[in-house]
């Protein structure tokens, strides 16, 4: 490929990249923008339920999957049409019977249902209904996007956020019930199952063989271990919210959620990012180019640096003034959980594991992943008996930290690429630098001159001056 191919291609895949963030920027500001109207309408002790409610739904989607979906960068982009059906076929078949068992798990007729999800049982099969439906569609999230058909990709998504925003919200505001809540995300779920169906059905078809037990042998066998991985990663970012679940109060713990979100925010960069120049990067691994392919990893971290480190900077600087305004002064204990959170939010600038994913290092990252659990777990408990609900958090962002190191050796030893340069470190510290000295000089400017203005007057002068400071020395150096 020539250097003008090259540049065209890069610039696809930029556009492309910006296209599916915006599409998941619109997303999560509606899942972020949905509790905000939830606190105003709902009592504490509701909120702390429908919280409660996502967590045990984030822990499922993190092991029902499996992995299964995302696997599926790997398999269609290098296979003929019949192979993509079946592929297609197998997945969803699988989605399905994971989705009962999940079900099962979450219901009253569960007799090891864990304690701290017994509030959830008085909505009868309702819960588990929605489990059983989110886990089988969850396949709608990757497909279109898998197959380069962005526009659909953004049509399904932005269809099933505003429905559920907009039905959610609305039932909240005018019953303040929260039976009448999963009635409505139930409805939302069918939706999305609606146009996963319909999606299939265009582009595949329903055609047989629907199962072949070798080619599902392969898949699992390739899928597995990433899964599992995965479910690890995932559980250690959501041990520090069942410890804070099982130790403090429902308000407590609906405090610690609000600053959970804050992790929406980072995966909208790597998310897009990642999903628009992996189909590229599974092709450069196809063909033995394993330098190029860490050179596109580091390009698209650096993108997601350059964008994301001056926000972080922004919300640790003024996370008291952001929960109080956003959630009221009720859950702002929030704030001194979300600047835990934010020191390993850092951290997760540096994605790695669609290389791990490529790299077909599913048996290491499932070890790895399973001793840092090991590890955090305890970490996260320690802290939140000893520190309180900061403390909490304490176990996630440490594994974090554990993690990356652990995983940058991982790829240095398998691809010869050396760890100095497998990302654009130079670039990734000028930006937190940046970021750091500009959050803050905003933070001693507005206490100083600002101290009695109001909550939005504080923050948007904030956010200016960040944006004065940053933008000038970092955006037009962009590499």
């Amino acid at each position: 490929m020539n250097a003008a191919a090259k540049a065209i291609a890069a610039q696809g895949l930029a556009r492309r990249a910006f296209s599916l963030g915006a599409v998941k920027a619109f997303d999560h500001a509606l899942q972020f923008l949905l509790p905000v109207v939830l606190v105003r309408c709902l009592d504490v002790h509701t909120f702390g339920e429908y919280r409660l409610l996502w967590l045990a739904v984030g822990t499922v989607m993190a092991l029902a999957p499996l992995s299964m979906p995302g696997a599926l960068y790997y398999f269609l982009p290098r296979s003929a049409a019949p192979a993509r059906r079946l592929y297609v076929h197998q997945t969803l078949a699988f989605l399905a019977c994971t989705g009962v068992l999940s079900a099962f798990i979450v219901s009253p007729l569960n007799p090891w249902l864990p304690a701290t999800l017994h509030p959830l049982t008085a909505y009868g099969a309702l819960v588990p209904a929605f489990v059983a439906l989110w886990v089988s569609s969850c396949l709608l999230d990757f497909l279109p996007t898998i197959e380069e058909r962005i526009p659909l990709q953004a049509f399904a998504t932005i269809s099933v956020a505003l429905a559920r925003a907009v039905l959610v919200a609305g039932g909240a505001w005018l019953t303040a019930d929260m039976g009448v809540i999963v009635w409505l995300l139930l409805a939302t779920v069918l939706l999305k199952l609606a146009l996963l169906i319909g999606y299939i059905g265009r582009f595949h078809g329903w055609g047989h063989p629907w199962f072949k037990r070798s080619v599902f042998a392969g898949q699992l066998g390739y899928t597995a271990p990433f899964g599992l991985a995965s479910a690890c990663y995932v559980l250690r970012s959501q041990a520090d919210q069942w410890v804070a679940a099982t130790l403090f109060t429902l308000h407590s713990f609906a405090s610690f959620s609000i600053a959970a979100i804050l992790g929406q925010v980072v995966n909208i960069f790597r998310a897009s990012v990642g999903e628009a120049f992996m189909p590229s990067m599974s092709r450069m691994e196809a063909a033995g180019d394993a330098r190029s392919m860490m050179e596109m990893n580091a390009r698209a971290n650096a993108m997601v640096g350059m964008l994301l480190l001056p926000l972080l900077g922004f919300v640790f600087a003024f996370a008291e003034d952001i929960v109080s305004l956003v959630y009221t002064a009720s859950y702002v204990n929030a704030a001194a959980v979300m600047r835990v959170y934010i020191v390993g939010l850092t951290a997760l600038v540096v994605e790695l594991s669609t290389v791990l994913q490529l790299l077909r290092q599913g048996p290491f990252s499932l070890a790895m992943n399973i001793v840092v659990l090991a590890i955090s777990v305890p970490l996260s408990w320690y802290g939140g008996v000893h520190l309180g609900l900061a403390g909490a958090a304490a176990g996630s962002v440490s594994a974090l930290y554990l993690d990356r190191t652990i995983v940058l050796r991982r790829i240095a030893a398998i691809t010869g690429v050396p760890v100095h340069a497998q990302q654009h470190w130079a670039a990734l510290a000028r930006y937190l630098v940046w970021s750091a000295a500009a959050a803050l000089l905003a933070w001693l400017c507005v206490h100083a001159l600002f101290a009695h203005a109001p909550l939005i007057a504080r923050l948007a002068t904030g956010a200016i001056m960040i944006a004065l400071v940053y933008a000038p020395f970092n955006l037009r150096r962009r590499r």
